[in-house]
């Protein structure tokens, strides 16, 4: 669950944030797109202690809310669903505007379709991204049963001088790959689709 809504969310939250970057005039629309951008350049461990006082002072520690919350904003998605409106033609925007389309019936009607192959890869990308979380979820729980299948993995490696079960490690590995490897399977074609037609 974890995974699908940090997904979900900075699909969501990208679409929107790109659309608004590129579609409205407003004062500031260019530095709120190289605010984002610079957000690129800032690893997860700069931010990760003032974003765990953060949930702390939230009371979010062992929650769904403080596992996904932080994590479900994408610059790098913002920036690829900037890239595709921008190459949506100027005149397939007027035609719209005279057809009497809205902001919202243009983004559901025009630009999401054409936005669909790069959502088709920002999908596998963004769902391995969430499933593979070690560090934050790491931090910010404490309770086993809000426990990732990644720390799971890793509570298989003892901590004392105790023998490895490699058989178990494994096997949860194997696990813990499963849904992944079979989502990239799945969208394989509409992966490199979308990782190839961004910009054209």
């Amino acid at each position: 669950w974890m995974a699908i809504i940090i997904t979900v969310g900075k699909i969501a939250i990208s679409i929107i944030s790109a659309y608004a970057i590129v579609y409205f005039r407003f004062p500031g629309r260019v530095l709120a797109f190289w605010l984002i951008f610079i957000t690129l350049m800032l690893p997860v461990e700069v931010r990760i202690m003032p974003t765990y006082k953060v949930m702390v002072q939230l009371r979010l520690i062992d929650t769904y809310a403080g596992l996904i919350l932080p994590l479900i904003a994408s610059a790098t998605a913002t920036f690829l669903y900037r890239q595709v409106f921008l190459s949506v033609p100027g005149e397939l925007v007027e035609a719209a505007r005279i057809d009497g389309a809205g902001p919202l019936r243009f983004l559901r009607d025009i630009a999401l379709p054409l936005a669909a192959p790069a959502t088709a890869a920002l999908t596998v990308i963004l769902f391995v991204y969430g499933w593979n979380q070690y560090l934050w979820p790491l931090l910010i729980t404490t309770d086993a049963r809000m426990a990732t299948v990644v720390m799971g993995v890793a509570r298989t490696l003892p901590s004392d001088n105790a023998e490895t079960r490699w058989g178990l490690t494994m096997g949860r590995a194997l696990v813990a790959m499963a849904p992944p490897v079979i989502l990239v399977i799945l969208l394989q074609r509409r992966l490199v689709a979308g990782l190839t037609d961004v910009g054209k």
